[in-house]
This record gives C-alpha cells, structure tokens and sequence, in this order.
C-alpha cells in the first residue's frame, strides 16, 4: 500500500489547517501522512467541547490566537511552538488495526520510533499520550468518517505556559 506525504512548507492558519485536514479525510483514496504547523498561535478545540467552557476568548482575540474546531474528540489544544500531523488512513487497512485503542497505540508508537531516531526515549501513555522523561509531549485525537481514520496529533517543541494556560 502506498502513501502520500504532505509536508507543509509553510504555516497556515488554523481554519486552512483543519479544512486541509477534512478535505483529505472526504477525497483521500490512499493513506496520507501530513505533517504542519500553525501561524497564527491558535487554540483547537474537540468537537464535542464547548469553546466557552475552554477557551479564553477575549485573550486569544487580544493576542491574535486563532480559535478553531476540529473534526476529532479529545481536549483543547494550544498549538504554537509545535509540528503537528494528521494520519488519515482506511479503517481496514495493513497498518493499524481499527480497535480505537489499537489504532492510538501504534500510530503512537510509530511517532516513538521516529523519536528514537532523533536519540529521544520516549514511552506511550494510553490512551493518547507521548511521554519523554515522564513529561507530555505529544497529545492525540481521532476521528472516524467515510471508513476512514484520521488521527490529529503534535509534537511540542517549545511551550508558552503563560499563553497555554491562559488561552
């Protein structure tokens, strides 16, 4: 099976980031790994959250913090000093099995092996964490549609704990 790598060569904006991301979910015929970052800083929020129970409105507005709903469950998200990917691949596939779970442990481990290459030890905290040094580094969310999986992940770089917590 052959895959599809979408490497954004620049930042969009949050809105352009998750429409990408629904847009290949809706016309992907083949897996697709994409792999991009945010600019402005936003905040994304699970689809089944409310943004004001989780998202400073006016801070974000007075700090250029975009705010944006993803198409995936799981928490609010600061995205800013970060990579973030998207795998978007058939429920039935040779990869990953479709147990959600399943699917989030060896997406996962796939983003460990990776890590390991760069010297980082990293560990899988199910069900949808990447640890290094006991610390959060990455954080995952999917979503299931037209048979199809698509799991939203990042990859923190750098953190803002001020702007994180307050956004």
């Amino acid at each position: 099976m052959k895959w599809r790598l979408i490497v954004d060569k620049k930042p969009n904006n949050a809105y352009m980031n998750m429409a990408i991301d629904k847009m290949l979910l809706e016309n992907s015929n083949m897996p697709i790994l994409r792999i991009y970052s945010w600019e402005p800083s936003a905040v994304s929020i699970g689809r089944f959250q409310s943004i004001h129970d989780e998202v400073n409105t006016e801070f974000c507005k007075k700090n250029t913090i975009d705010i944006v709903r993803r198409i995936t469950g799981g928490g609010a998200v600061f995205h800013d000093k970060e990579i973030t990917y998207s795998v978007i691949i058939p429920e039935k596939n040779d990869f990953f099995d479709s147990d959600l779970h399943k699917s989030y442990s060896a997406i996962c481990n796939c983003i460990i092996i990776g890590l390991s290459k760069l010297g980082l030890k990293a560990t899988y905290a199910p069900i949808n964490d990447i640890l290094v040094n006991g610390k959060k580094i990455s954080g995952c969310a999917q979503t299931r549609a037209n048979k199809k999986i698509l799991q939203h992940g990042t990859l923190i770089l750098d953190l803002d704990l001020y702007k994180m917590f307050t956004a």
